[in-house]
């Protein structure tokens, strides 16, 4: 049997055991890397590249530094994965394909792995995803998939497309891990996995040294415990001030309640838990008010051929599928090939019909703090359900991603916490912020994790 996953840890219970001399980062780091390289655990799939040596040694280098009395940074001797989209100099980014494994070696760290590395982060590892980041399930045929955690005995899926980022937290291989979210690939596996997750403005944070799926959606954010470490690991990539967010009572917050679409099909855990945390919330003294939110529903007719996705990834991958397209996930292919029925006629059109949604979403949600609703509207399916079974997996990743694209059209700031209660499914409910006003959501979704910690 594999190591059951530990505890979730945050940064700072890690951060102050180190300081209290209870622990060391060299011990951290160690205890890390052993469970992802236990011959009897899980970090096979999860991990593409693991870096343990480098690590423990970084880590020793980090606790000398420390004794003499040398200030690393805020995320000083702490563990944490990267997906396989970024580049780290002298390495290969295969962005979970073997279409890129004999791609040259990157010539610099991308611009977030300087800035963590800035911050004092020990890097352990680059972190299995689906191929070019194209699905919310996080099943990869040519590298493996990693299990949930939550119930590896039926092998249920991780979520996608940062498959290994969730898993590698959620199994105490990394405090916090770096993923992508084009669609939902942040808060998807976040949710499924028992975890927080926040997708940023996508302008924030530097996408350069990212390899991409598409430039008008993509965005960087981490996956951690709380909504506290991914705070803190989002400021150091996005260059900003690394405070604590502010302590902000959740009573009176005006929280919207999306009804449209996002509601829609839920599951009964899903349904549960989500009406559990609203009233939870409501108790509290948080103001909750129905919006009927109805754009939301044009949002998916915009995208019947796959959208600004499938467009763009499609002029990014189309040399490659020419020439190698057996080498592609079959399914990954069929999707980005969907970008060819989109003329530059429509994809213009795409554009203009964002930008009005935009405005009209903007003018709704302003009189809110957030915008709440289920990150997603199921629980973690069985992979082999899915694995060889192409309508079921096409159906589920439509599902999977519904709720969380919307707002990634939307341009949109979000973070997702968990809701569901210990040993349960995990359910994960997303909190909605404005466009750029990414710092005001973390302190909101921070709001609500404490008010529904206190139950």
């Amino acid at each position: 049997m594999p190591p059951s996953s530990p505890p979730l840890d945050t940064i700072a219970r890690q951060q102050a055991a180190i300081a209290a001399g209870e622990t060391t980062a060299a011990a951290l780091i160690d205890e890390a890397c052993a469970r992802a390289e236990a011959p009897d655990g899980a970090g096979g799939p999860i991990f593409l590249a693991h870096y343990g040596d480098a690590a423990r040694q970084q880590a020793q280098h980090a606790d000398a530094m420390r004794a003499a009395g040398v200030d690393l940074g805020p995320l000083a001797g702490m563990p944490v994965s990267i997906k396989d989209l970024f580049d780290v100099a002298g390495g290969t980014t295969r962005a979970g394909s073997i279409v890129r494994r004999e791609a040259e070696p990157a010539a610099a760290d991308a611009a977030i792995v300087r800035r963590l590395k800035g911050a004092g982060a020990i890097l352990v590892g680059r972190t299995n995803m689906t191929e070019f980041a194209y699905s919310g399930i996080g099943i990869n045929l040519h590298y493996g998939t990693p299990a949930n955690p939550w119930d590896r005995e039926n092998r249920r899926i991780p979520g996608g497309s940062s498959s290994g980022a969730a898993v590698s937290v959620a199994d105490g291989m990394a405090v916090a891990a770096i993923g992508t979210d084009t669609g939902g690939s942040v808060r998807i596996p976040a949710a499924l996995n028992g975890l927080a997750g926040f997708k940023p403005t996508a302008r924030r944070v530097p996408q350069d040294g990212c390899f991409p799926l598409s430039f008008s959606l993509d965005s960087i954010g981490p996956l951690a415990a709380s909504v506290a470490c991914c705070a803190l690991v989002d400021a150091a990539m996005a260059g900003e001030d690394p405070a604590p967010l502010p302590e902000v009572p959740v009573s009176g917050l005006r929280l919207g309640v999306a009804q449209t679409l996002v509601l829609d099909g839920l599951e009964e855990p899903v349904v549960t838990a989500f009406e559990v945390a609203l009233t939870r919330l409501s108790a509290a003294g948080a103001r909750l008010i129905d919006l009927p939110f109805a754009l939301l529903a044009d949002i998916p007719q915009l995208s019947t051929a796959g959208g600004l996705a499938a467009a763009e990834a499609l002029a990014l991958h189309r040399k490659d599928l020419e020439r190698r397209r057996q080498d592609f996930d079959r399914r990954v292919a069929a999707r980005i090939l969907n970008g060819a029925t989109i003329s530059g006629a429509d994809y213009v059109d795409l554009l203009h019909a964002r930008a009005r949604l935009r405005r009209e979403a903007d003018a709704l949600t302003a009189p809110f703090d957030a915008v709440l609703t289920p990150t997603c509207p199921r629980v973690a399916p069985p992979i082999a359900d899915l694995e060889n079974d192409d309508a079921a997996f096409g159906e589920a990743n439509l599902a999977m991603l519904r709720n969380t694209a919307s707002f990634n059209f939307l341009d949109r700031c979000a973070a997702t916490l968990p809701i569901h209660r210990a040993g349960e499914a995990p359910v994960g409910l997303m909190v909605v912020g404005e466009t750029m006003g990414d710092r005001r959501n973390l302190t909101v979704a921070k709001a609500i994790e404490t008010a529904l910690a206190a139950h």
